[in-house]
């Protein structure tokens, strides 16, 4: 008996050194990451930073593509990205009754329920479902009131619907990705053919080139291999194995890219051709309107990290929603006629100006401007053990409830389900959130005659984040449902989420289709 009471004392010994010393190798900023910011975010430039947009808010209007009058149909434009998108159509002067959105909700956000958005047609559509994303593309076009044929110009679709399921990896659940991220993606872009559209914009993911990694380090192993990883738009950096992508997520928005970078200048209704390209935002998409980032940050409150250290490039919505109108607006001039670079067919980086920041300078800026909001630190490989611990639950109740064995089932049931926001710390959310990622969008800046989309995002990620809080603050800090249950809350009392949160993911464990814009959940 002593002597097994000595083992495992020298065991928990053993495994708490291990994790210290796991643990400082994961925590720390690698030179050939700082080399890229090695200026920290400080309280005084937060606040200073804040009070310049009140006194002089950025205005994104001015550098809006201009109208074209064309009709429009966003895909997954009832939510954030694509939201953003619908605002900048309506902004630039757009007719509303030539904006068509489809989404699996209505709109819930203020600003696309009032104004000039109420007269935007939005279609409740499954876009898994083949049927009904041909049936919602063939609806007649509202009559403008201008005396014109409502039925008549050219078509724009804007495709930014996805099911972000990130936090699964294993291949057997793959399909649960992609019914909506290819299969869907398939439908739009076989239905965008079928009514003659001829320009079709889809927003890829940047995340869709990570490489997944290994955090449990070896004693003689100084960090792990991707550690840090600089990414730009060369489909050679993209995975080539399902096991090499960091989710299940990634691996389908690659195929659904594909699909839409396959479809360029492929015939399309009668006599068009249809022209496509593939926004990859930097990771993450955020800003006001329901994010699963900074937004869902403010929301929760309470965010327990253990990245502080990471860098990170991310992208401030208004910027993102720009890029996809530059790219139109590109394919717009090629479709007139004219003569620079042909970029059909492409896929672009996009991220904020400026450089990029730690996951700590983002914990600082929110913390500064709401004090409501805090991030207490927690051990990464401690972290790292739960996440694997929930991943065995759910993915041995998920593969059990999917079998037709009765016995299988009644087993699956036997297991209690991974509720809340829970589901989302599994371990392929580490190899997202864990890594340093430096995008590169040199080429989506380059000028028209250079070969690119001329995107000159105007927002810092610090400028960005002012933006957000004071969305937040001034809307009394209620959020839309979708940041609700984004992140991690750590609050394991709660297994019995609010009701909007459980709601969400009980659709998602239901197999339903959540649509939502592609984005990544960071935390």
């Amino acid at each position: 008996m002593p002597d097994l009471l000595y083992g495992a004392v020298v065991a928990a010994i053993a495994i708490y050194i291990y994790f210290v010393v796991n643990d400082r190798k994961l925590s720390q900023l690698p030179p050939d990451a700082e080399i890229f910011s090695p200026d920290r975010f400080t309280v005084q430039g937060v606040l200073a930073a804040f009070k310049q947009h009140h006194d002089k808010p950025i205005d994104t209007g001015k550098l809006l593509p201009p109208k074209t009058g064309r009709r429009y149909i966003v895909v997954g434009g009832a939510g954030f990205l694509g939201g953003w998108i619908v605002h900048q159509l309506l902004q630039r002067g757009e007719d509303p009754k030539r904006i068509r959105v489809l989404d699996v909700r209505l709109p819930t956000r203020p600003d696309l329920r009032t104004g000039k958005a109420q007269h935007v047609t939005f279609l409740k559509v499954d876009i898994s479902n083949v049927t009904a994303v041909s049936n919602a593309f063939q609806v007649p076009w509202p009559q403008t009131g201008t005396g014109g044929d409502s039925d008549k110009g050219e078509i724009t679709v804007f495709h930014s619907a996805a099911n972000i399921r990130f936090y699964e990896r294993v291949l057997a659940l793959f399909s649960r990705s992609t019914d909506v991220n290819y299969e869907g993606t398939k439908n739009v872009t076989s239905s965008s053919k079928d009514i003659g559209a001829s320009i079709l914009i889809y927003t890829s993911s940047g995340a869709l080139a990570v490489r997944r990694t290994r955090f449990w380090l070896w004693p003689w192993e100084t960090r792990p291999r991707f550690f840090v990883q600089l990414l730009w738009d060369d489909d050679n950096l993209i995975p080539k194995r399902h096991e090499h992508f960091f989710s299940n997520y990634a691996a389908s928005k690659r195929l659904g890219e594909r699909v839409v970078r396959e479809a360029d200048k492929s015939p399309s209704g009668r006599s068009r051709i249809l022209r496509t390209g593939c926004i990859r935002p930097g990771n993450g998409i955020f800003g006001p309107g329901g994010d699963i980032l900074c937004g869902a940050y403010l929301v929760r409150k309470h965010n327990p990290t253990w990245v502080e250290n990471i860098l990170q490039s991310y992208i401030y919505v208004e910027n993102c929603a720009l890029a996809h109108l530059c790219y139109e607006q590109r394919l717009v001039e090629l479709e007139k006629g004219g003569t620079n670079p042909d970029i059909g067919g492409q896929s672009f980086n996009v991220t904020d100006s400026g450089s990029p920041c730690t996951f700590g300078d983002v914990h600082l800026a929110l913390s500064t401007l709401d004090s409501e909001c805090e991030f207490p630190s927690y051990s990464f490989t401690f972290m790292l053990s739960i996440a694997h611990l929930i991943e065995a639950t759910y993915v041995t109740k998920t593969l059990l409830s999917m079998s037709t064995s009765v016995l299988c089932r009644a087993l699956a049931r036997m297991i209690p389900p991974i509720r809340g926001d829970l589901v989302n710390l599994q371990p392929s959310m580490f190899a997202l959130i864990s890594v340093h990622l430096i995008f590169d969008d040199h080429r989506a800046r380059l000028s028209p005659s250079e070969g690119g989309l001329g995107y000159n995002g105007p927002y810092t990620t610090l400028q960005g984040i002012c933006k957000t809080a004071d969305a937040h603050l001034k809307a009394n800090r209620a959020g839309e449902e979708r940041s609700q249950g984004a992140g991690v809350s750590l609050n394991f009392k709660l297994w019995k989420k609010s009701r909007g949160t459980d709601k969400a993911h009980k659709k998602v464990n239901a197999g339903q289709h959540l649509h939502v814009e592609a984005v990544t959940v960071l935390n």
